[in-house]
């Protein structure tokens, strides 16, 4: 697998949806590639510098494929811990990518969101980010912490 310049940004195919939400979890741009040819997963990739993932034996070995890794697990926690490791990848960004459509998410004021997230959070949650594209919103709960312990034993068992 070639790198790319800077933070690695990623082609996943249909194969891997639940990787490539992880992904984006750990801060990654992860682009998911569904219903396309391998021919427009490969000029995807190379036009928009992205590291191919997949589990298509085919594709690697049909296309040649420079930049891209071959997924073994059909297991998306060893899918993940593969990446982790074969890609150099770190915890530096996370949830800074929206988990659902893979755009950066933003910092917003706490004022403007009340209508959007129910009263109990609101009352009880300080930070909020806004995903620009679809419009979701986030914060830091104790989801944010399971996600956490899940990527330390991710790491921890590689």
């Amino acid at each position: 697998m070639a790198k790319n310049s800077g933070r690695a940004r990623f082609l996943v195919d249909e194969m891997l949806g639940r990787l490539a939400k992880w992904l984006r979890i750990l801060g990654y741009d992860a682009k998911y590639a569904a219903g396309i040819s391998d021919s427009e997963l490969l000029s995807i990739a190379e036009s928009e510098d992205r590291i191919i993932l997949t589990r298509d034996t085919l594709l690697i070995r049909r296309r040649r494929c420079q930049n891209s890794l071959f997924v073994r697990s059909d297991h998306w926690r060893e899918q993940l811990r593969q990446v982790y490791m074969e890609a150099g990848l770190t915890c530096n960004a996370l949830l800074t990518i929206c988990p659902v459509c893979n755009c950066q998410l933003h910092a917003v004021k706490k004022h403007s969101i009340r209508p959007a997230v129910p009263p109990y959070v609101f009352e009880t949650r300080d930070e909020f980010s806004k995903c620009g594209n679809c419009r979701r919103v986030y914060w830091s709960a104790t989801h944010v912490e399971k996600i956490c312990d899940e990527l330390r034993a991710l790491v921890k068992e590689s």
